[in-house]
């Protein structure tokens, strides 16, 4: 890549901002835009087409929809999630929907300019103990977790209806599924409905019991 990489950091604290300008500068980085909210970073990466979007996971909106929803104001940009903590929700949901990394605020400043560099020239942004349980943790949504359990009833649930049923496992609830997988309380309530029904269950309750029991039963010859 040659000249300045486009940057838009997304984050609502105005010192978390600053800290990230002052670690990019002088390095080859340009910040184009600031935004404290997922509206705002939609519409900056939409009129700015940033080559990185930094994206806070606490963001006002929702860190993970606002990742979505740049991703699809400008394709081509890398986004990189920001956290103050490790939230193993928040870092699957970002990688779902696109993210291609997710740093913690407390890294050292001097290594984030070669992270971002990194992650345009294809690499893994992630912090060194959080690989593995990416990996893990992917491969098992790929498979889906409830494979077996799904498969011992004879039921076919979609890609998303499996993140669904995966986070209703999890003890989440509708606006917390949401907010995880980038999509509004309403589409999370269809494809509940979609799921219930594919397993002939009263409720929600009924069809997690029955993934459940199934999954404590052998399999019959």
């Amino acid at each position: 890549m040659t000249g300045a990489i486009r940057v838009v950091i997304a984050d609502h604290d105005a010192a978390s901002r600053e800290g990230v300008r002052l670690a990019l500068k002088g390095k080859d980085f340009d910040i184009s835009s600031e935004a404290g909210s997922a509206d705002s970073a939609a519409f900056a990466a939409g009129r700015d087409l940033p080559d990185i979007c930094l994206v806070e996971a606490d963001l006002p909106g929702g860190g993970v929809a606002a990742a979505e929803r740049v991703l699809a104001a400008s394709p081509q940009t890398v986004v990189v999630m920001l956290s103050a903590a490790v939230d193993d929700n928040r870092l699957f949901a970002a990688v779902r929907v696109g993210a291609r990394g997710y740093l913690l605020k407390d890294m050292d400043p001097e290594r984030l300019p070669m992270a971002l560099r990194g992650v345009l020239n294809g690499e893994a942004a992630l912090p060194r103990p959080l690989m593995g349980r990416v990996l893990k943790e992917l491969r098992a949504v790929a498979r889906g977790r409830h494979a077996s359990e799904l498969s011992r009833l004879g039921v076919d649930l979609t890609r998303r209806e499996r993140e669904v049923l995966e986070l209703l496992d999890r003890g989440l609830a509708t606006a917390q599924i949401g907010q995880l997988l980038g999509i509004s309380a309403v589409t999370v309530r269809r494809h509940v409905s979609h799921l219930v029904q594919k397993l002939r269950a009263p409720d929600r309750d009924g069809a997690l019991r029955l993934v459940r029991e199934s999954g404590e039963q052998p399999f019959s010859d």
